[in-house]
């Protein structure tokens, strides 16, 4: 089986989930942006990686929003840890959650990566921009937690 890996210019798949704001359709949210929808997809809700990640989104929201660019966070997580992760750090965005992975699946975000030097299968931490056209304007796979949105904001000339 072949991974899947999305590249700038193909169309972004689109999701329905569940999220801390209700359900989340990607195609809505790309038509009510201005810009563009950043659809983020990382491991595990409370976990110190994806905690200062989710805290850097937060603390550049304002900034995104100003770009026309409004953000969504997957991952496997459950309701319950995605609503006590949003309340604990006050983030201001959808938490979307994906149990089955099967958006993870379709993005390529699910998959054998490496943790400490063994090969395992698991959520691979990667960030996206979906253009008002629906398209992939910005895929980056792997991406580290810390300073990684500092890099998209300087990517996508907000910074």
């Amino acid at each position: 089986m072949s991974k899947v890996e999305l590249t700038e210019g193909q169309d972004a798949p689109d999701f329905k989930l569940e999220s801390t704001e209700g359900t989340i359709e990607l195609s809505t949210a790309v038509a009510n942006a201005q810009n563009g929808v950043v659809v983020y997809f990382y491991p595990k809700a409370s976990t110190p990686g994806c905690t200062t990640e989710a805290c850097d989104f937060r603390d550049s929201l304002q900034s995104l929003k100003s770009a026309g660019f409004t953000v969504i966070a997957i991952s496997s997580d459950k309701m319950p840890a995605l609503e006590k992760f949003k309340t604990k750090q006050s983030l201001n965005f959808p938490l979307a959650s994906d149990p089955d992975k099967r958006v993870q699946t379709e993005w390529g975000t699910w998959g054998e990566k490496k943790n400490f030097g063994k090969l395992i299968k698991g959520p691979i931490r990667s960030t996206f921009v979906v253009g008002k056209d629906g398209k992939i304007q910005y895929a980056r796979y792997g991406v580290r937690a810390k300073g990684h949105v500092a890099r998209l904001r300087k990517d996508l000339g907000i910074d």
